[in-house]
């Protein structure tokens, strides 16, 4: 199959696209409550730009940000919420969990679709759109399976012979950017971490429930996942970092047209960011099982006592099942291959922020406290 970056790109197409860089900015920001969208409305509005945060809750609370709410699985719905909206920039950062691949694609696939059709009469000049490394790994049904490229992974490598929503998304976005003229960028994100509450994959909020509840019950703080992960190199996205290169990529003739991978820029084994993590929780870390033991079954029945840790902290969010995706956290630790991701294309084209990963875990950590979303020390 022909990798996402070798889209045709005639020079008299190029010239017949929308430019980027004239007018005023305006922002439609898709799944707007999601870690990414989140992190993405931030920089947008201390950026200046006019910006509407579109989700199926609406956002609340943010100066300057004008909401929408939609059901981005309705293609009426969309058409009906977006008919007079009129945004140059369009940042993707949505997704909808399916129980299988295939339905992945239909509803995800979709979605890309349908809104980039409501928007059929808006001056777009650019559409961001968030994937991640199951382009390279392969889907929820085949995760590391079958013949994958080596680490680190590169983003000219062929597609795998799967099914994937991935590539359908993509596909969706290639297809309307020919048939409107607007560029595109893809992002492809290792396991991100941010702000948000009620995500289907939050690494950040499940591992401070995981290491709050252990507190509350003088229980150590066990790796759940496999030795693989413990002991290889892997790296992750902080979606500041995320939302900066969607921005750069959006604004920047080097990023148009074109997918990169989206990393911190470090690397780290767990063996060494568990205990730093630990640390802040003050549990006691202990390494991994000869087999992975899933936060899924350690953290079964657990309602009970994060409700008690909310009424004896003060916090806001009684219901762990919107602070703790476990069966996202175990699948990204239960990994028995090393996941690392090469970022040259971005930096060599002019991306050049950069987080180290333990900062961004204490950094989010921080702010989760404030929020009163999980205890003080």
């Amino acid at each position: 199959m022909t990798p996402a970056t070798e889209q045709p790109r005639s020079s008299a197409q190029t010239g017949a696209r929308r430019s980027t860089d004239s007018g005023a900015r305006s922002a439609l920001v898709v799944g707007a409550t999601g870690i990414g969208g989140s992190a993405l409305v931030d920089l947008l509005t201390d950026r200046g730009w006019a910006v509407t945060a579109l989700s199926r809750r609406p956002i609340s609370g943010r100066p300057g940000v004008r909401p929408l709410s939609a059901d981005l699985r309705s293609a009426d719905d969309l058409a009906r919420v977006l008919a007079d909206e009129r945004p140059t920039h369009v940042f993707f950062t949505a997704w909808s969990r399916q129980e299988t691949e295939e339905q992945n694609i239909a509803v995800n696939g979709g979605m890309v679709r349908d809104l980039l059709a409501a928007l059929s009469a808006a001056p777009v000049q650019h559409v961001a759109l968030v994937t991640g490394l199951k382009h390279y790994l392969g889907p929820f049904e085949a995760y590391g399976q079958g013949d994958m490229p080596d680490t680190p992974f590169h983003e000219e490598e062929a597609r795998l012979d799967a099914p994937n929503f991935y590539y359908a998304q993509e596909d969706e976005l290639f297809a309307a950017a020919e048939r409107a003229g607007f560029t595109w960028s893809v992002h492809r994100s290792h396991t991100v971490i941010g702000h948000a509450v009620g995500n289907a994959m939050n690494i950040g909020l499940t591992l401070a429930a995981y290491a709050s509840i252990c507190r509350e019950l003088g229980l150590p703080f066990v790796f759940p996942g496999s030795l693989t992960q413990w002991n290889s190199l892997t790296d992750m996205t902080d979606a500041t970092v995320l939302a900066e290169q969607m921005v750069w990529a959006s604004t920047s003739e080097a990023g148009r047209d074109q997918a990169f991978n989206v990393v911190n820029g470090d690397v780290f084994r767990w063996r060494w960011m568990w205990a730093r993590i630990a640390e802040y929780f003050g549990v006691q870390p202990v390494g991994p099982e000869a087999e992975p033991q899933p936060l899924e079954r350690r953290m079964a029945g657990m309602d009970e006592v994060w409700q008690r840790i909310v009424r004896a902290n003060g916090l806001v969010e009684p219901d762990l099942s919107r602070v703790a995706s476990w069966w996202h956290t175990d699948a990204d630790l239960g990994r028995e291959m090393e996941v690392v991701t090469d970022i040259s294309k971005s930096r060599l084209a002019g991306f050049a922020v950069h987080h180290r990963t333990v900062d961004s875990f204490t950094a989010l950590f921080d702010r989760y406290r404030e929020d009163k979303l999980i205890p003080l020390a």
